[in-house]
């Protein structure tokens, strides 16, 4: 997709298809329609309750009577007091998705509505939607439902040359969050069987390697050699070994480091403890933490963020093969702590604490883990909100701030140290699962003996990293979800130089 920006009015534009952006009825048009012809019609659509102007809402104007233009897509934005990034970032996501549906050679997108609202960052916001909603999910349809195009950003004609650098310089940056995004929506989506760990690393070495990006890989023998007992546990009930990546993007100078941590499962079937058949339709997308992790550093190079970024991804399938771990195995963590499974389908804690053990060995300022954990958290928070847990309250307020920054969702859980009982073994230091109650919290206490007291934070993103529905402004499949989080809190980090802060 290329992106570039003129200065005009909307009138004056010669493209096949212009996209300008509505509010609501208390809003209504935005400034580029007003005096058209077309405002009159929006006004009444809205009036009449023909149209609400909602985040997500398009409707097509053929043949607009004083525009150049042939048809011109309305797109809603909501209500203009409460326009913000999720509202900016829905609405490019449905515009997109609807002009992408047929092969389109360009299409002109207003930025008229965002600048009104009087935050120019949303034009980021707008333009990674527009990025995710020209890419479906459909990577083996043997016909594309899904055409990129060229996107041509319309900035008011009395916008400054100044104004207009920076206009760039964000539409810039949306392009390139944006597609971080979809990188980790396509690994995601891509079927169990083309992503086996040692492929998935792979695909992975090539990406970082293309932006700069330190990358190792690790076999089996090597984990082995790393002491690293739940990642090969995990993996033992698999025909495909195992692989763990390390990823290093260095460049701040003596700034502290801040340590990324990507759960990896590439297909879950519960293991022994096996899942019902419909609970393992998503199961291609348990490494959606890691799919995170390494487009957000990806994003941060190219970026060239000055900031130091180290991840780590453990990679496994969790299957039931006649070497599959047991109920009642012990594991020996690399730590040292041992660990009895008492649930085979409890497996992304177990690689996880290998990963934190190994990450926080390091030094780290600060360490956050992404994974698709528990289905307790599931439940207690819905399918769009993230569940955080936190051993730092200066580092929960900065990724709930970066969270709210971006649109995206999450909230702070308690992390109390009476849930730990309830991860006590009799014949080991830790059992890898709690009671039936506060199962998200209980999995997030049981990272935490893994982290070596270095400030950390947990995301547990089962419910925001899938749709199982399409919409207007979402595709059914792995949404990429915290990329955008991740970016923002990165880019945070690097303007205070060091993130190691109350």
């Amino acid at each position: 997709m290329t992106i570039s920006i003129i200065r005009q009015p909307l009138a004056t534009v010669d493209a096949p298809w212009v996209a300008a952006g509505i509010f609501d009825k208390d809003g209504g048009p935005a400034s580029d329609l007003r005096g058209s012809a077309v405002e009159a019609l929006v006004v009444r659509l809205l009036e009449e309750k023909e149209i609400k102007g909602s985040a997500g809402e398009t409707i097509a104007l053929h043949e607009p009577v004083g525009f150049r233009t042939r048809a011109l897509l309305l797109a809603g934005l909501g209500a203009k007091a409460r326009f913000d990034a999720r509202a900016a970032y829905t609405a490019g996501v449905a515009l997109a998705k609807r002009l992408a549906s047929k092969p389109r050679e360009k299409v002109g997108v207003s930025l008229a509505a965002v600048l009104e609202a009087g935050d120019p960052a949303l034009v980021s916001s707008l333009v990674e939607g527009v990025c995710v909603g020209m890419q479906g999910p459909g990577l083996h349809k043997t016909e594309p439902n899904r055409h990129p195009f060229e996107v041509v950003l319309i900035a008011p004609e009395g916008t400054t040359d100044e104004a207009l650098a920076d206009l760039e310089r964000l539409a810039a940056r949306g392009g390139i969050v944006g597609q971080a995004v979809n990188l980790a929506r396509m690994l995601a989506n891509t079927p169990p069987s083309e992503k086996p760990p040692v492929v998935l690393a792979e695909v992975i070495r090539k990406a970082a390697e293309e932006h700069g990006v330190d990358v190792q890989v690790w076999n089996e023998a090597r984990i082995r050699e790393e002491r690293f007992g739940g990642l090969l546990g995990v993996a033992a009930g698999s025909a495909e070994p195992p692989a763990f990546v390390t990823l290093e993007y260095l460049n701040g100078g003596d700034a502290p480091v801040v340590a990324l941590v990507g759960k990896g499962v590439t297909f879950d079937s519960g293991g022994l403890s096996l899942k019902p058949s419909a609970s393992m339709e998503d199961m291609k997308s348990d490494m959606t933490g890691a799919a995170v992790v390494v487009a957000s550093i990806l994003a941060a190079a190219r970026l060239r963020l000055p900031i130091n970024v180290k991840g780590y991804v453990a990679l496994t399938e969790n299957m039931t093969g006649g070497r599959a771990m047991k109920l009642g195995d012990v594991l020996t963590m690399r730590n040292g702590k041992t660990v009895e499974v008492l649930n085979t389908d409890a497996e992304g804690r177990l690689i996880l604490a290998d990963a934190l053990s190994y990450a926080a060995e390091a030094g780290p300022a600060r360490m956050l883990d992404l994974a698709t954990l528990t289905g307790a958290c599931l439940v207690a928070l819905g399918p769009k909100i993230a569940g955080l847990f936190s051993n730092d309250d200066g580092f929960a307020r900065d990724l709930a701030d970066s969270s709210r920054k971006v649109g995206e969702r999450l909230w702070q859980m308690p992390l109390d140290d009476d849930f730990k009982e309830a991860l006590k073994s009799s014949v080991a230091d830790l059992k890898n699962v709690g009671g039936r109650w506060g199962g998200a919290i209980t999995a997030a206490r049981f990272l935490q003996e893994f982290t070596a007291d270095v400030p950390w934070a947990h995301l547990d993103i089962a419910g925001p990293s899938w749709v199982d529905a399409e919409g207007a402004a979402r595709d059914a499949g792995g949404t990429g979800c915290f990329v955008r989080t991740l970016t923002a809190y990165l880019e945070a980090a690097a303007a205070v130089d060091g993130v190691a802060r109350d």
